[in-house]
Formats: structure tokens, C-alpha cells, sequence
């Protein structure tokens, strides 16, 4: 019996059923995670009124402070025992706070909202956002710790958030389409289902989904144990590849509906279809990549998604405007690649967790994915800065009759079409030599049964 043969069979596989229901509230929380860097800077400057630059500040600073809470988050949830499991609980109160949250954000606020309402809703927001996401990701690493169904458990989970993606990404333009409103209905809807969605998937999860207790000492919350993750060659590679998989497409979404309004020409419902396709390119593309993974080991995997997403989007976004099918194709094959970077991430560092604790006997899996949660964060922080580089360019998010300027313009075909791609290589690139392959994955998780079931003898 191989390696990897024998860690499989210590854990029972877990059925399509079982990742439909752990993975349905990716419904909601993606909804959440494309209204943040995407929907909602461009709702607050366009129909509340705030300027470019106050939007992206207030952003920003929300995002800092938001990546402070997430270690005491991860470290909260690696020291909860309870009779519902780890991870579950936190899943349960953050219900509450982002369905308020959304009912604030989405379905209350009126023009001429002052900065400090975006500010105190937005940071509230985040928080339950930030407890929603870790404690699933927590959940999906116990639910399956071997290495290629880590993979198969985090795709389900990526393919999830896609099709969340796409159905909040749908209803504005259904909305504006159908008559039943303009475009700030469609965001008040948005809202509203967000509200009804979550209390219904969560609920399910909870009751149809098991929570596996792994063993392991209670984790300590020094700074040296902290800082010294950052040490292990695994995470450091992990984190500066998803920061710059977190700025490429933070930049993409927040510059969006400028690029193809104001450069190609497309009004918004026709750019909101763009990112539609994009996105369910990456619905269609993720199982390839999640089998992919387990053909040539995640770390290659993602780095071959990466440089192919690169030329793929440096491509798409070239073709020329008035031509709305080619473009849409186009940003369909551009998309194919997008889910590889969010899951394989995870499903890597879940990976480093089991490392962790094969080492220190401590475990810190909980703490880990904050981290990593924590570096996606500080990439959505950094893609604002083209608002602030684009508001001292002059350039406006309504420009009126005159039009932005040539320079104006100029930036804004940088920033979108070149940043992205150059980022989006070095991705890639950043995990060259990688350590912790399947091979060396199997036989900790090998040496980690073992001891395990000698502590519960």
C-alpha cells in the first residue's frame, strides 16, 4: 500500500452531497466577496455621491483595520472546543451580523450617505465577513486533510463561490433588462437576497455536514509562535503568490466598468455581462484545474494557471471595442484560469497546517488560513490605489460632456491591462521550488494518523 493509499483510507470520502451542502454558503459570502471590491466602490461613488478618492480611502483604511481582526480570529477559532465543533460556531455568528450588514450596505443607504456611514457599516461588514470565510475554510480542512481530496473539497467550494459570483452579478442586469428598476434597484436586490441567503445555506450546512475533531496541543498566542510561521519557506511562498493573485483581479474588478465604458464604449449592463462570462469561464474551468492538481501537485498547477490567466487576460482586454460577442468570447477564455488561484491557495496552506502540526504537535490551522486571508486582504487594499492614482490624473468616475482626458485614459489602459498581467506571472513564478509536495504531504499525513490514533489509545 503506497503513501498516499493508506492516508486515504483513514478518512471516509466524502460524498458530492455532502460538499454541495458544506459549499452552499459560498452563495452568499461570494456575493459579499464581489460586491466589496467590485460592486460596491463604484455604488457609493456613483449613485451615494462620494468621491473616487473618499471611496478609496475609506476602503482601504477599513481593510487595514479588518486584517488586524483576522489572527485573534484564526486564534479564537484554533482554541474553541465546543460540542458543535471548532469551526461551526463562528460559522453561526457571523450569520447575524452580515445579514444586517447587507441589509445596511445594500437596501438602506441613499444618496448623499456621509463617509462615516460607509465607514462604520463597512468595517462591521468585514468583520463578519472575515468570520464567515475563515471558519469554512477551517471546516474544509478537517472535513478532508488528504492531499488530493483537500483538493477535490476546496473545488467544490471554489466552483460554489462562482456560481455566487454569478448569480449577484446577474440580477442588477436582470433588473435594469426586465424594467423592474435602474441599476441602484438591482444593488438593493442584490442585498435583499444576500439577506435571505445566508440563514437558509448556513443553516443547512450545519445540520447536513460533519465536523471532524483533529487532534493537537491548544495553541499559544505569543508573538514568536506567530512570527514564526513566516520563517517556514512554504508560507512565505504561499503568501506573496496569493497577494499578488489577490491585487491582479482586485485591480480588474475595481477598474472594470471604467475600462469598458469609457476606453471600449460598452454602457454597464453590457460590462457587467463581461465579467458575467469571465466568471462562469472559471465555473467551467475549475474541475480541470482541481484535476489538473492532482496530475502534476498543486504547486505547479497554480503556477501554470497563473501564467496562462496572464496572457489570457493580456489578450482579451486588447481587442478592440464595438464588437460586443468577440469581446465577450474573448473574456470567456480569459476567465477559464480565474478559480485555480482562490481554491489551490487554500487547499495549499490547509496543506502547511498539517505540516505545522507534525512539527510543533500544535494546531494552528485555524491561524494560518487568517494569515492567508489576511494577504488577500492587503491585495484588495492595494488594488484601490489605481483610484487615487487615477484621481490625481484627473480622471472622473462621471466625466459629463467634456469627457476625461488623454492622459486620464492613458492611465487607465495601464492599470488595467498591464498591471493585472505582469502581476499575475510573477504569481506564478514566486513558486518555483515549492517544498512541500504530495509525496512529502503523504507521509506526514501518514506519520499524523499514527500518532493520533496512539493518543486516543
Amino acid at each position: 500500500m503506497t503513501a498516499r493509499s493508506a492516508s486515504a483510507s483513514a478518512t471516509p470520502r466524502r460524498s458530492n452531497a455532502v460538499l454541495a451542502a458544506f459549499s452552499g454558503p459560498c452563495l452568499p459570502l461570494a456575493a459579499f466577496g464581489v460586491a466589496l471590491p467590485v460592486t460596491l466602490p463604484e455604488f457609493y461613488a456613483t449613485f451615494v455621491g462620494l468621491e473616487l478618492g473618499v471611496v478609496a480611502a475609506v476602503f482601504m483604511a477599513v481593510r487595514l483595520i479588518d486584517i488586524l481582526f483576522d489572527p485573534f480570529i484564526g486564534w479564537g477559532m484554533d482554541r474553541t472546543r465546543t460540542r458543535f465543533g471548532r469551526y461551526r460556531p463562528w460559522m453561526a455568528l457571523s450569520t447575524p451580523m452580515l445579514m444586517l450588514a447587507a441589509y445596511m450596505m445594500f437596501v438602506v443607504v441613499q444618496p448623499g450617505a456621509p463617509p462615516v456611514y460607509l465607514f462604520g457599516w463597512l468595517l462591521f461588514l468585514y468583520l463578519g465577513f472575515s468570520i464567515g470565510t475563515l471558519g469554512q475554510l477551517g471546516w474544509a480542512a478537517v472535513l478532508a486533510p488528504q492531499y488530493d481530496q483537500r483538493s477535490r473539497v476546496y473545488g467544490w467550494w471554489q466552483v460554489f463561490n462562482i456560481i455566487g459570483v454569478v448569480l449577484i452579478l446577474v440580477l442588477p442586469t436582470v433588473v435594469v433588462q426586465t424594467g423592474l428598476g435602474n441599476y441602484a434597484d438591482g444593488v438593493r436586490i442584490m442585498g435583499w437576497a444576500i439577506v435571505i441567503a445566508l440563514p437558509l445555506t448556513i443553516g443547512l450546512a450545519m445540520v447536513a455536514v460533519p465536523e471532524p475533531v483533529t487532534a493537537g496541543g491548544q495553541p499559544h498566542g505569543s508573538l514568536s509562535a506567530y512570527l514564526s510561521l513566516f520563517r517556514k519557506p512554504v508560507v512565505r511562498k504561499l503568501l506573496l503568490s496569493d497577494l499578488l493573485l489577490g491585487v491582479a483581479p482586485g485591480i480588474t474588478g475595481s477598474l472594470l466598468f471604467f475600462f469598458f465604458g469609457q476606453i471600449r464604449g460598452y454602457d454597464h449592463t453590457q460590462a457587467g455581462l463581461f465579467m458575467l462570462f469571465y466568471f462562469v469561464a472559471g465555473l467551467c474551468g475549475a474541475p480541470f484545474w482541481a484535476w489538473f492538481a492532482t496530475r502534476v501537485g498543486k504547486d505547479r498547477g497554480l503556477a501554470v494557471a497563473s501564467v496562462v490567466s496572464a496572457v489570457l487576460y493580456v489578450g482579451a482586454t486588447l481587442v478592440p471595442g464595438g464588437n460586443f460577442v468577440l469581446t465577450a468570447v474573448v473574456m470567456f477564455i480569459a476567465g477559464l484560469p480565474y478559480a485555480a488561484g482562490l481554491f489551490l491557495t487554500r487547499a495549499m496552506m490547509a496543506d502547511a497546517g498539517d505540516e505545522e502540526r507534525f512539527e510543533t504537535g500544535v494546531d494552528r490551522t485555524g491561524l494560518m488560513l487568517s494569515i492567508l486571508s489576511a494577504t488577500t486582504k492587503i491585495g484588495h487594499v492595494v488594488a484601490l490605489i489605481p483610484y487615487l492614482i487615477l484621481q490625481g490624473v484627473g480622471f472622473r468616475a462621471l466625466p459629463g460632456p467634456a469627457g476625461n482626458s488623454d492622459a486620464a485614459l492613458l492611465t487607465l489602459q495601464i492599470l488595467f491591462i498591464a498591471v493585472p498581467g505582469v502581476l499575475l506571472v510573477l504569481a506564478g513564478a514566486v513558486l518555483k521550488n515549492y517544498p512541500l509536495t504530495a509525496k512529502r504531504h503523504d507521509e506526514i499525513r501518514l506519520a499524523l494518523e499514527a500518532r493520533d490514533a496512539g493518543a486516543r489509545a
